[in-house]
């Protein structure tokens, strides 16, 4: 009996060591140490760890427990880091129980932030957890390491995917609500009203200051830094009317869902019998919508890589490269103008040869600044593995210049029940090394994934592994695994059910532990044709802009509307300025008089559940855009809502509401839409932001014209708006309102530049400066 004794307690040792210390990888030639992920399998891919959206909650059934966060060193040696730091356990996961994700490394190479949520339930117990943020140091092998708590941060909110800012501030995905109202909570997305991410936000953690910097309607996700100071992410798009309510009454099913509207964003808003939407178009299976007009039906639903400067300016696709340049097929906006067709790619004479459908978890390579990795995989089934692609996107890259090229063969974007032999497999969390090596999570499976196994005993199809890529013919494929796999025995309340495994974790998110060079931020600064026709009016572009960061605001601005991209003929591109000589023609077909721009807004005003008793949270929809208390806007007793007039050159300039996600659309006199914007865009308070054209230029527009350069005069008209309705009257000479002008105004006049007492504003440009005292001199000696 001892002797048995003795053996099982051996062989208890050999299974815990195993777990808790791997076994050194040899043979493998990585030039830094590799920190990662340990997580246990979830097969189901809807919304939970490894799906391509609605990832982001710490719910049990969503994440499971006993994850890790592990380091592998250049022998070959691996370290469970939190283990080390003395957090978690193997076993029953409890109280102390922990899951982590998202590793990053500082700058300076020292130490890694990341999230983590701590607790799992007793059984049928419904407990609130979150994903917090945490940074991690003491990262050598004989280092104790330790976990410390961000402080300042959204706490009773899911907190993901964080990045390093060149200034050490903190830019992470979190779903707290746009403005922090609770009683929005969760935020829902536009496919599913699936709870959702609300898009980039960025934590001062010294100072306390969050604030967000995109408001993404259906979520952003895995932001990095690039070489050019650029935040660089994933971005959901999904600007289409809500499919929930589209559904029931597209199949005369008459529950829709339980979806309705509520009168206004406030938590006391009257819910309302209607689910009423006013953009975009309908979508094509509302025929009963569509009847009687000439829209096909609009559907919007891709996953594309992004940009935006660190302090939130300057949001667009990755160097303003869209749908023409990387998907293969899109449908035309009308059916009654031969001129407007769809899209197809492989008759369109486009540069890209390759198509992309969807750009996951982007990487730039740091041995060739500007290259970027990505994942190219299904919206499900495949916990967002699929093939790994690679583009060209530094900073200023003309879109029609921008290669794709397929790193693993094309099979790999889709799943297959009977693969070629050209399918190698899944492949998710791309990773390129100093060293140009390439690293990236990998399963041979190449089927979608489902359970195997039971709610209490699931067993996955996938195996995730860190492996290296090595050259298979004209592409690359799996190689060697960097460890020898991570094995665990664990279990959790789900909450109800006992979740039990033993066996291989997924290994994901790999980052390599090395020092880089802290990038100087990018910035766009305003063109110098709007600085001039700033300057042309009088108006002080520093004193513009805090006038708008006290309002909330934002400056957008175009030079001419009816100039648009060459390769956009989905849409109308022969377009006048209504009553005016200004157009621009791609061809002799139907020209389309445009008189207005008209913006829409998202409000979280659409509800789920019914009007009795309502799920919690909001989705967002398209409303008009609002004016704030003082309107700053021109007002136009003809306008349709939300909209401003159009410059008789084409222009357009308008003031519109900052840290809130907007869109818009081109309107006819007699405002019925005629181009339409297809993705939400976020401004920052005090940003001036310039699209010459609407759709940008990429080479040349639809007549072959260059961008147009000309001065908006719809700007200058706005700026002469503005200055009216500032409370400052020129010339005010008499500065103590003593009856007399003489030396001592000009005392007081001097003593105001020093205090920067706008009171005393001379020309009526919201700032005392020297141009001031020069013309108040000026003024005297006419006397």
């Amino acid at each position: 009996m001892r002797r048995v004794l003795l053996a099982c307690l051996c062989l208890w040792s050999c299974l815990f060591v195993s777990a808790a210390t791997p076994q050194p990888k040899k043979g493998l030639d990585l030039p830094n140490p590799i920190v990662f992920v340990a997580q246990v399998p979830i097969p189901n891919d809807f919304v939970t760890i490894g799906a391509t959206f609605g990832h982001h909650r710490a719910t049990m059934s969503l994440v499971g427990r006993g994850g890790d966060l592990y380091i592998r060193y250049t022998d070959g040696s691996v370290r469970n880091l939190t283990r080390a730091a003395g957090l978690g356990n193997n076993g029953l996961q409890g109280a102390a129980a922990i899951n982590v994700r998202d590793p990053i490394v500082h700058w300076d190479g020292q130490k890694v932030l990341f999230s983590m949520v701590v607790g799992a339930p007793e059984q049928f117990r419904y407990n609130d957890y979150y994903w917090q943020l945490y940074e991690i140091t003491g990262l050598g092998p004989n280092d104790t390491p330790v976990v410390t708590k961000l402080p300042n941060q959204p706490e009773t909110y899911n907190n993901i995917q964080p990045c390093y800012a060149p200034d050490d501030s903190i830019i992470f995905v979190s779903d707290q609500p746009r403005d922090g109202s609770r009683h929005h909570y969760p935020v829902r997305d536009e496919y599913e009203s699936t709870p959702t991410p609300t898009g980039l936000w960025k934590l001062d953690p010294v100072s306390g200051n969050v604030h967000i910097l995109n408001h993404a309607p259906s979520g952003a996700f895995n932001p990095i830094i690039d070489s050019d100071g650029r935040v660089i992410f994933s971005r959901w798009d999904h600007l289409q009317r809500d499919q929930q309510a589209d559904g029931g009454v597209a199949n005369q099913v008459p529950t829709t869902q339980g979806t309705f509207n509520y009168a206004d964003e406030s938590a006391q808003a009257a819910r309302l019998p209607n689910r009423d939407e006013l953009f975009p178009e309908p979508r094509a299976a509302r025929s009963d919508l569509l009847q009687g007009t000439n829209l096909v039906g609009h559907s919007f639903n891709r996953f594309f890589v992004w940009q935006i400067n660190t302090d939130g300016t300057g949001e667009e696709v990755i160097n303003h490269i869209g749908r023409h340049e990387m998907i293969s097929y899109f449908a035309q906006v009308f059916n009654d103008d031969g001129g407007i067709f769809e899209f197809i790619s492989a008759v369109s004479g486009r540069f890209n040869e390759r198509p992309i459908r969807n750009l996951f978890r982007p990487r730039e390579d740091p041995t060739r600044p500007g290259t970027f990795y990505a994942i190219d995989a299904p919206e499900f089934g495949t916990h967002a593995a699929g093939q790994v692609v690679m583009f060209q996107g530094a900073a200023g890259a003309n879109p029609d210049q921008m290669p794709f090229n397929y790193v693993t063969h094309r099979d790999t974007a889709n799943t297959a029940d009977q693969p070629s032999n050209n399918h190698s497999g899944l492949y998710r969390d791309v990773l390129v090394l100093s060293d140009g090596q390439v690293l990236a999570v990998h399963t041979p499976e190449t089927r979608g994934d489902t359970n195997l196994g039971s709610r209490a005993n699931p067993l996955s199809r996938y195996d995730f592994r860190i492996k290296l890529l090595q050259p298979a013919g004209e592409h690359q494929t799996a190689g060697a695994a960097i460890t020898n796999g991570i094995n665990e025995t664990l279990s959790y309340y789900d909450p109800d059910v006992l979740v039990s495994y033993s066996g291989a974790l997924w290994e994901m998110s790999p980052v390599e532990l090395v020092a880089s060079t802290r990038p100087t931020p990018h910035t766009d600064p305003v063109p110098e044709v709007e600085r001039g026709v700033i300057t042309q009016a009088s108006v002080n572009m520093e004193a513009l802009q805090q006038w708008m960061v006290e309002r909330d605001l934002a400056l957008v601005v175009s030079r001419n509307v009816t100039t648009r991209d060459a390769n956009d003929r989905q849409q109308p591109f022969n377009l006048r300025v209504a009553d005016t000589n200004t157009q621009t023609l791609g061809d002799d077909g139907q020209i389309y008089d445009v008189r207005y721009l008209q913006f829409f807004q998202a409000d979280h005003v659409r509800g789920v559940g019914g009007t009795e008793d309502p799920a919690p949270g909001r989705r967002a929809i398209a409303q008009f855009m609002r004016e704030p208390e003082e309107p700053a806007n021109p007002p136009g007793a003809t306008n349709p809502p939300g909209s401003v007039l159009l410059g008789n050159d084409g222009s357009m300039a308008a003031f519109v509401p900052a840290r809130r996600a907007l869109s818009w659309q081109l309107t006819d006199p007699q405002g019925v839409p005629v181009v339409r914007e297809r993705f939400w865009l976020t401004f920052q308070p005090g940003e001036i932001r310039v699209c010459a054209s609407c759709h940008g230029v990429n080479t040349a527009d639809q007549a072959g014209n260059p961008e147009p350069v000309n001065e908006p005069e719809a700007l200058r008209t706005l700026l002469q708006y503005w200055k009216s309705n500032q409370a400052c009257v020129a010339d005010q000479r008499d500065r103590d309102q003593n009856l007399s002008v003489n030396v001592l105004d000009a005392a007081l006049l001097v003593n105001a530049v020093r205090d920067n007492d706008t009171s005393h504003d001379q020309n009526c440009d919201a700032v005392v400066n020297n141009d001031d005292v020069r013309r108040w001199c000026a003024g005297w000696l006419s006397l």
